[in-house]
């Protein structure tokens, strides 16, 4: 079901990989960008509760178009506020325009959680190493202080 959130200004975007599902992140991407233009991608692994690297970067604007259309394929999947229904320890939230989901959201139309069908596992973790590529491949500056 999509997040009752407020919509993202002007077509904004806003999407985050939190690693693990529960608990104090210890690694944590975010990209914030608009649709057609080039994005921000901050990556940031936590020591504790310290942030213990943060790297920055853009992702041109091909890589954001072909990232809104992997991201746009897990519109009406299942969410479930405290199981990781996925099965790969990664919460993904993202925000735009049109709809906002996460994968920790409250989805009473889910049905039984334990029973996602593998193509949308998989289709999830194409996301989800999709997002991490791209932090990998672009945020390689080191983040102002």
């Amino acid at each position: 079901m999509p997040r009752s959130m407020a919509p993202r200004p002007s077509g904004e975007f806003n999407v985050r990989l939190t690693k693990p599902f529960s608990g104090k992140p210890t690694h944590v991407i975010d990209i914030i960008g608009e649709p057609n233009r080039s994005a921000t991608i901050r990556d940031t692994k936590y020591d504790g509760s310290n942030s213990s690297s943060e790297k920055t970067g853009d992702a041109d604007k091909e890589d954001v178009e072909e990232l809104m259309s992997l991201i746009t394929t897990l519109r009406g999947f299942p969410s479930h506020p405290s199981k990781d229904v996925y099965g790969f320890d990664v919460k993904l939230e993202f925000s735009t325009f049109e709809i906002q989901w996460c994968n920790e959201d409250d989805d009473p139309t889910a049905g039984d959680v334990s029973e996602i069908a593998g193509e949308q596992k998989d289709d999830f973790k194409r996301v989800a190493d999709s997002i991490e590529a791209l932090a990998r491949q672009q945020a390689k500056r080191d983040a102002a202080v």
